[in-house]
């Protein structure tokens, strides 16, 4: 991993995740990305070495959380339901008061709502911003 300090976090280097991580690297920010599959990865870090503002693959989600500035602005891009309920509770012990996490998956409005108040009552910042228009949006115009 590199020292330098990322601007953004992505989690789930599903199609999609990747895509993303790619369009936001290729705009000039510098992007930490975590997949709980380690290989993948740094596959895709390895596979992607010339973005304009860089990819940081981390190999744990503290070595994640540490290489971004703050507030933390982390997007999650996992199944939606049971998986991001479990990515979140993972990430929390590890985040500050304005930290930010952001839902990119399709998730049911009440699960939203409930995470919204959830993460309030910590001091998080939640933000639920879907990502349409499959992975060629993802990847080049996403509607969030």
């Amino acid at each position: 991993m590199s020292d330098s300090i990322s601007e953004i976090g992505l989690i789930g280097l599903a199609v999609m995740g990747q895509n993303l991580a790619l369009n936001i690297a290729d705009h000039g920010f510098k992007i930490s990305v975590f997949n709980r599959t380690t290989s993948k990865t740094q596959d895709f870090v390895n596979q992607n070495p010339d973005t304009p503002g860089g990819l940081v693959g981390c190999e744990t989600l503290e070595a994640f959380v540490g290489s971004l500035k703050r507030p933390r602005k982390i997007i999650i891009l996992v199944q939606a339901g049971w998986a991001t309920d479990k990515v979140i509770e993972s990430l929390v012990p590890l985040l500050e008061e304005g930290d930010i996490i952001i839902d990119g998956g399709n998730a049911r409005w009440d699960d939203t709502i409930r995470r919204e108040k959830e993460l309030t009552d910590l001091n998080l910042r939640f933000i639920g911003s879907g990502v349409s228009g499959g992975e060629e949006g993802a990847r080049f115009g996403p509607s969030l």
